[in-house]
């Protein structure tokens, strides 16, 4: 499973442990990822992610999965992700 949020594309970062002594080690900065399951409102139906608590939060900002989905870019988005905001978006058009 990689480390990777399904729904904005963050994934680990890398950097520095710095000692008191400033000795320099690399680490890697792992993002937050939670697994949850999101509500459709459109397709009336849920869907499970792991995502970050930063992209649960805009989701929640933003109004719900629908409208997260709306304004989401493809290059960010996973394949599964990318499915259902086809789906979304379909189903949007047909309303």
């Amino acid at each position: 499973m990689s480390r990777r949020c399904e729904l904005t594309g963050k994934g680990p970062m890398t950097g520095n442990n710095v000692s008191h002594a400033n000795n320099k080690t690399k680490r890697r900065f792992l993002p937050n990822l939670q697994d949850v399951t999101l509500q459709s409102d459109i397709l009336g139906r849920s869907f499970k992610f792991r995502v970050s608590s930063a992209a649960l939060r805009t989701v929640d900002h933003r109004g719900g999965l629908d409208q997260f989905m709306a304004k989401a870019k493809d290059i960010e988005l996973s394949a599964d992700a990318l499915k259902v905001k086809k789906d979304i978006l379909k189903a949007q058009a047909s309303a």
